[in-house]
């Protein structure tokens, strides 16, 4: 048995010596067909293996991506659904072409019907009104009016 335990431990060991890839790290080259999730109303970061001059997204209604420095992209989930990202070097040549899948992210929400309005709680762990896509629209403006208060407020 101590074998067996010395052998686990080289093992281990073995695994924590391997780098390990960021999961933040994506826009793979075209050869992966792995889309890149982002949750909706999120950023992500994306590192790629070589300097971007263009970026372009299919839909920007769905996301959006700049380039924060030529090797680092930011990736803002704004609704959801599939679109794609096409990164581009300095000659026009092709550095990443990968879809990007945007998804609802949050397992604490709670949607509300009342007749034809919707609104969205978030229960983390009390429940407060939150502003979805899909909400109804009164429902929407009164909590970004209550946001907008707040934060004037507190720029007093």
């Amino acid at each position: 048995m101590p074998h067996l335990r010395f052998v686990l431990v080289l093992v281990l060991g073995a695994l924590a010596a391997v780098p390990v890839q960021a999961a933040t790290t994506a826009a793979a080259p075209a050869a992966s067909n792995e889309p890149i999730n982002v949750t909706v109303n999120m950023a992500r970061i994306l590192r790629i293996s070589a300097p971007a001059a263009t970026v372009i997204i299919g839909n920007p209604i769905v996301a959006d991506v700049t380039i924060q420095d030529p090797q680092t992209l930011v990736l803002t989930g704004k609704s959801y659904g599939e679109t794609n990202l096409i990164v581009l070097d300095s000659s026009g040549n092709p550095i990443a072409d990968t879809t990007i899948s945007v998804v609802q992210g949050e397992a604490d929400l709670v949607t509300v019907y009342m007749g034809v309005a919707r609104t969205t709680l978030s229960c983390k762990p009390v429940c407060q009104p939150t502003i979805s896509l899909g909400d109804d629209a009164d429902f929407a403006n009164k909590q970004f009016g209550t946001a907008t208060t707040i934060e004037a407020n507190s720029s007093k």
